[in-house]
């Protein structure tokens, strides 16, 4: 019996090496004990794999692979052996979806994705004041710190999403396998904790749980569905769970009262969201671009609108004034929106990201792209922006609102000009940013494009009509 000993709970690396040497050997998956432990000083504790004269070719399918490395998160102890007798068969089975272990392996990394998923979106942080010293540094400060019960062990594979989703902020997340510490520059690991070490209320939380009660749909109340989605072992993690009983005591009434006020208030609890989402917005910390920026620029329009334009970031007047298109980008888009006969008024305004990136020059500031990083912190805000209004179509204007669209990097010229189905619904569309017009020098063909831009916006309203 060979016994290999790997060194945590989610080594794929560790068993890579491992299955592979074994595997080329011509060992048998009976033969092996696979364990998780850190005192070990050689990888094959009773006895060391002998390689044969000529050992056998491995050709492992990448579909394989990317099994192996969502199903070795799981928590059932077997799934080592598993993906080794899978490995040492025939890895190319994995396409065959009729197959037993197949089957049973890709149940197990499915599990992890939703794992994953959950641990997005229900991980809270709360803000912990004079904290003690952050682990690694030797100066106090403040931090967030959230609680989370994973099923399985996926904590170090997300690590990466909340660093990039939290790049500005220190962050620990505690589980009890590990723990997890960001200090804005790098990432740190301790050991498991309790519940009991991570804090309690926030006064923040406020501000979410108004949000979370306005934006609650009576009427569209699936309690079943709710729980699926949102399992009960996270509410007590969660600030907005604690509403939960209490709203959906009060559902029916709730409904009723929506429908009588409707006529008298249209998008009322809508409203009363935005309004809660565009103040927590005016304190956004999640990139570095606050510390210069005069503002948070939100969006503005109505939140029933059909459409929604999407522009990039704020310009050096809409920093000053906090509202997009005021300055001279905005006058060309007011005079193409004009002349594509759509009322701006009738419009949700926005843009791809929020505060005013520049480079100073002398006096003046110079408006400077956004990098991947700003704009993923800021994806948070232009989501929930779309959640409230649900447009019907959302037009992008520049490529730094098309990536935010889009999810991905694309060029205009590709996509330009045409109605593109979006995931969350709705329609998509695609041009230029009216800056991009004033930077053309030469008069006849800014005109050109000008007139292109206005029948691209034509375009927009035509295929949402």
């Amino acid at each position: 019996m060979r016994v290999v000993s790997l060194a945590s709970e989610d080594d794929f690396t560790g068993w890579r090496d491992a299955a592979r040497g074994l595997a080329q050997a011509g060992v048998p998956a009976s033969e092996i004990l696979w364990q998780v432990g850190a005192h070990a000083t050689d990888l094959f504790a009773d006895e060391a794999v002998v390689a044969p004269a000529a050992p056998r070719a491995l050709k492992v399918p990448r579909a394989f692979l990317d099994l192996a490395q969502s199903a070795i998160l799981h928590s059932d102890p077997e799934r080592f052996a598993l993906l080794y007798a899978l490995l040492a068969g025939d890895p190319h089975r994995v396409a065959d979806q009729a197959d037993l272990l197949v089957r049973r392996l890709e149940a197990m990394a499915r599990a992890v994705r939703q794992d994953i998923h959950k641990m997005r979106a229900f991980v809270r942080f709360r803000e912990v004041q004079d904290a003690p010293p952050f682990p690694g540094t030797g100066e106090p400060n403040t931090r967030y710190v959230a609680w989370f019960e994973p099923e399985h062990h996926i904590v170090r594979a997300n690590a990466r999403f909340f660093v990039e989703r939290f790049t500005s902020m220190r962050w620990s997340i505690l589980t009890p396998e590990l723990t997890l510490h960001w200090d804005t520059e790098t990432l740190t690991e301790g050991p498991g904790a309790t519940r009991g070490d991570a804090p309690g209320d926030d006064p923040v939380e406020d501000i979410w749980k108004t949000y979370y009660a306005s934006i609650f749909n009576p009427a569209r109340l699936k309690t079943g569905m709710m729980r699926k989605e949102m399992p009960r072992k996270y509410w007590k993690n969660m600030p907005e769970t604690a509403l939960v009983k209490e709203l959906v005591a009060t559902a029916r009434q709730r409904e009723t009262a929506m429908v009588a006020t409707a006529q008298a208030r249209p998008g009322g609890n809508i409203e009363d969201a935005w309004q809660a989402l565009r103040d927590e917005a005016a304190h956004c910390t999640r990139c570095d671009l606050y510390r210069h920026a005069t503002q948070t620029v939100f969006g503005e329009g109505p939140v029933h609108a059909r459409m929604m334009i999407v522009g990039e970031q704020p310009g050096d007047q809409e920093d000053l004034a906090g509202r997009p298109f005021v300055g001279p980008a905005g006058e060309v888009f007011d005079r193409a929106l004009a002349d594509a006969r759509i009322d701006r008024d009738t419009v949700y305004v926005t843009n791809a990201v929020k505060h005013f990136k520049f480079e100073s020059r002398g006096k003046r500031r110079i408006h400077s792209r956004p990098d991947a990083g700003e704009m993923q912190a800021c994806r948070w805000w232009y989501e929930q922006e779309r959640l409230l209004v649900k447009p019907e179509m959302t037009v992008a204007m520049g490529a730094t609102a098309a990536r935010q669209l889009l999810g991905k990097a694309v060029t205009i010229t590709a996509m330009r000009g045409r109605a593109i189905e979006l995931p969350e619904s709705g329609l998509g569309w695609v041009t230029i940013h009216p800056s991009f017009l004033l930077r053309m020098p030469d008069k006849s063909r800014a005109e050109d494009a000008f007139a292109a831009f206005v029948e691209d916006l034509r375009g927009a309203a035509k295929a949402l009509s």
